[in-house]
């Protein structure tokens, strides 16, 4: 029990983080004192690592520095201090020398967008370059991209971008082929892990057996420099420190080591060499998926070889997968459901291909590449066959539904391992089942941050889902993204205010990645080459065209959408033939005024609304005292791009909305703005 207890502590310091974990202190003297000292050993170890570890950019944030090191992955690794590189096109490997400014690293704008700041914060970095000036860049001429040569000589492309990734780790070698590993379930197959270092090890102590028992600590020099070479991702750190451990225990005459056991002696030697990483999805990934597997591998029962190992597969699959559903959702939004099925097949091919991989690096003859081009050709033909096949969709998870999903599963771990008496394991299901069925998300609006732009998604009861605008051509992949991490599969109704770029860009490109119901649109223009293609495109997906102007009323899910401008046969400019409607709901009221200017304010029948998406992005000519004073809202939106060249907002209508009252939200500051409903 001591390994578990020093990874309880480990874990207990890293999540609670420096002085917090002093308060688990406490709880270490209910504990046996067996389990007491490892617990709080491990304790104060990861605490002071934390402690002791600065920000080496504190005091310096905003400031433009020199920086010169190592650049890997965009990361550079300099004498001040590692720093992520925001540059684009990204510079390649190599040593270099920079200048930019420091500063935090950017959050998630949208629910659904890459949170890079959450992605340092698992790396233990804290900082980013921004406006960077290349000074002095030197590609990489090491031992490295020599091996990298040796590995990819003879290969087809495709093929090689699969030996980079599986031998060199470099997935981003494989481009949008990732996208269909993951549609089918095989990312992990991708990720250097306990499948890459177990066939490495094992190569290792084969190869020495003449040496007995000093081929061990032989392989574990071995995979130091493979560490080393490759770079320490958290699955890969996990993957060594547990064969680590293993070498050790079979150089010590220990015959075998549970797996659960290994597992627990890896997460705290990992949280001692670098307690952040309890912030990597990769971490959690890697360590809750072998934690499924050491639970199930034990109650796999014996059978003939092949059955054994059909068993074994899918079992493994299974329990990896249950370990790891909720983060899986919550993060990629998206389940593949033949995921065992896919593994079955594809995991004897990665078997034969990593070693081969190996073996590449050191004979990179003819005959290997033959072989190697011909088993990636069969590999990727099974991904490319399940990735087109079902899944499940889902959006985000909140932290209450993590808990309930891990409160259900639990008691059948207990009932399969025998601790739990079946009615009680049952009972216990069940009422977690319950809890979470019983739990239903409330109707909102969410103000969507699309930069310099506009797009709103509703959200009402019975699964009604109304987009309001879609920002440039550009968002609408950021877009989709959104609406999955935000559970919506499919949209009722897509309305665009207006065909400026802004608003409406992104319509087609929606059109085509989202089912939709309905599109509503303003007055056609003649001769709007936008707002011919959003028509055009919806007419080709089969999509309704909605027309919409002053008089208009929708009713769905249980709200009400009264439409006041423009008039029908509307033939201003752009802006002034902008879509305005109050939404209501409950009681619930919000006028949407897209660019249109205040100056129709007068024509709109006047009625108090709780929020105002502000028009034209803040613009001078968007606001005025007759249209606050008509409406008096208490809650404004403005949707505005960060050091945009319009001078938006203009200091006009933010000094008329503060004499109002109005309480202001703003893209550029906050990002996305969650309004629920009543």
């Amino acid at each position: 029990m001591i390994p578990y207890a020093l990874a309880a502590g480990a874990l207990a310091a890293a999540l609670l983080g420096w002085p917090w974990s002093l308060a688990a202190l406490a709880a270490a003297l209910l504990l046996p004192a067996r389990l007491r000292w490892p617990f709080v050993a491990a304790l104060v170890l990861v605490s002071l690592r934390l402690f002791f570890t600065p920000d080496p950019f504190a005091g310096k944030y905003g400031d433009r520095l020199e920086l010169s090191g190592r650049l890997r992955s965009s990361i550079l690794r300099s004498p001040s201090g590692s720093v992520y590189v925001d540059y684009y096109p990204p510079l390649g490997d190599g040593w270099v020398r920079l200048s930019g400014v420091v500063a935090r690293p950017a959050r998630a704008r949208n629910p659904g967008d890459f949170d890079r700041r959450a992605w340092l914060r698992g790396k233990g970095i804290g900082a980013e370059l921004r406006d960077v000036k290349v000074i002095y860049w030197r590609a990489r001429s090491d031992l490295h991209t020599r091996l990298r040569r040796r590995l990819t000589r003879g290969l087809s492309p495709r093929a090689a971008a699969l030996a980079r990734a599986l031998t060199l780790g470099e997935r981003g070698a494989l481009g949008d082929e990732r996208k269909a590993f993951q549609r089918a379930g095989l990312a992990h197959l991708l990720a250097l892990s306990g499948l890459h270092v177990g066939i490495l090890v094992g190569f290792f102590v084969l190869l020495g057996a003449p040496l007995a028992r000093w081929r061990y600590p032989l392989a574990l020099a071995l995979l130091s420099f493979y560490l080393l070479l490759v770079g320490p991702s958290p699955s890969l750190l996990r993957a060594a420190l547990m064969a680590a451990v293993w070498l050790l225990a079979r150089w010590s005459g220990r015959s075998s080591t549970p797996l659960p056991r290994l597992l627990a002696l890896a997460l705290a030697l990992h949280l001692l060499l670098a307690p952040w990483a309890v912030w990597s999805l990769s971490f959690r990934l890697s360590y809750l998926a072998v934690l499924g597997l050491s639970l199930a591998l034990p109650l796999i029962p014996p059978r003939p070889r092949f059955l054994s190992w059909l068993l074994a597969t899918l079992a493994a699959t299974l329990a990896a997968q249950a370990a790891i559903l909720p983060l899986v959702l919550h993060y990629f939004n998206y389940l593949p459901l033949f995921s065992p099925l896919a593994n079955v097949v594809s995991l004897p091919l990665v078997s034969l291909l990593v070693p081969l991989g190996f073996l590449k690096l050191i004979f990179s003859g003819g005959p290997l590449a033959w072989l190697y081009n011909s088993l990636a050709h069969f590999l990727f033909q099974a991904v490319h066959v399940f990735s087109v096949l079902p899944g499940l969709s889902w959006g985000r998870i909140a932290p209450s539904g993590f808990a309930l999903y891990y409160l259900a599963l639990l008691p059948l771990v207990a009932l399969i391992y025998g601790r739990l008496r079946l009615r009680s394991a049952l009972w216990l299901t069940a009422s977690a089942v319950l809890a979470a069925s019983l739990s239903t998300s409330r109707p909102d609006v969410w103000l969507l941050d699309v930069g310099q732009g506009d797009a709103a998604l509703i959200r009402l009861a019975g699964g009604v889902e109304v987009l309001v605008d879609s920002g440039h051509d550009w968002d609408a992949r950021r877009l989709a993204r959104t609406l999955a991490a935000l559970g919506v599969d499919d949209l009722d109704l897509m309305i665009g205010t207006h065909p400026d770029s802004d608003h409406t860009g992104g319509v087609p490109g929606l059109l085509q990645s989202v089912p939709v119901g309905a599109l509503g649109l303003g007055p056609p223009k003649a001769g709007d080459e936008l707002d011919a293609r959003m028509r055009a495109t919806a007419r080709a997906r089969g999509v309704p065209l909605l027309p919409l102007a002053r008089g208009s009323v929708l009713r769905l899910g249980g709200a009400t959408l009264r439409f006041l401008h423009p008039p029908p046969a509307s033939r201003g400019l752009d802006n002034e033939r902008s879509l305005v409607f109050i939404f209501e709901y409950h009681g619930y009221k919000a006028l949407f005024c897209g660019d249109a200017p205040a100056s129709f304010a007068l024509q709109w029948i006047p009625e108090r609304v709780n929020l105002l998406k502000v028009s034209h992005h803040g613009a001078a000519e968007g606001t005025s005292e007759t249209l606050l004073r008509r409406f008096q809202p208490r809650l404004a939106w403005l949707s505005v791009g960060e050091h945009n060249p319009y001078g938006h907002p203009s200091r006009k209508t933010l000094s008329l909305l503060k004499r109002f009252g109005v309480i202001v939200h703003r893209s550029d500051r906050g990002g996305a703005w969650r309004v629920p409903l009543p």
